[in-house]
């Protein structure tokens, strides 16, 4: 569905200008986050625009509260059961390489690689906390957990990201200070 199909959906058109300001906006953020999320910029796009949709549906309710959140949460948890439906392992090689420049095209796909390696509420739990930069409560909240599962869980995957990319390792232990 593209973005002029998605505003179909908002029915008048004050909404409707508001709601194309607001997606425009948003849509890069929402992106980045997504291809993180996914590793996968096809299903990536597919994800934003699902969240799209939904936000348009419920714009007239949701424009004067936190369209924001409520278009990260339906994206992590649309991720997540596209990942229980599909049940599958990704197995990915992450070579020896020597440690990258900070902010690098290297050290981004070295990222990339390494979250490959977590599951989908390990990458989720990651991608709100430190990319998202969210707080543990919101980062609850968008993924309808306590703050104890996002403490345990960011504790799993940054070691779980040590052990995948251990070029990382300064990076990381700097993060999860």
């Amino acid at each position: 569905m593209t973005a002029v199909e998605v505003l179909v959906v908002v029915r008048s058109g004050d909404d409707r200008g508001e709601f194309t300001r607001w997606a425009r906006a948003r849509q890069p953020q929402l992106l980045r986050a997504a291809v993180l999320l996914t590793g996968d910029v096809g299903r990536a796009e597919d994800l934003v625009q699902e969240a799209l949709v939904k936000v348009a549906a419920r714009w007239g309710r949701l424009r004067d509260t936190n369209p924001d959140a409520y278009a990260r949460t339906v994206l992590y948890h649309d991720h997540i059961s596209w990942w229980r439906r599909r049940r599958h392992e990704v197995v990915t090689d992450v070579p020896d390489v020597a440690r990258p420049e900070p902010g690098s095209a290297e050290q981004r796909l070295v990222v990339r690689r390494a979250l490959a390696h977590l599951t989908p509420r390990q990458r989720a739990v990651i991608v709100l906390r430190y990319f998202e930069d969210l707080t543990e409560r919101d980062t609850a909240e968008v993924l309808g957990v306590s703050v104890g599962t996002i403490k345990s869980q960011t504790h799993l995957a940054l070691r779980r990201l040590r052990e995948a990319a251990p070029e990382l390792a300064e990076l990381l232990y700097e993060e999860s200070r």
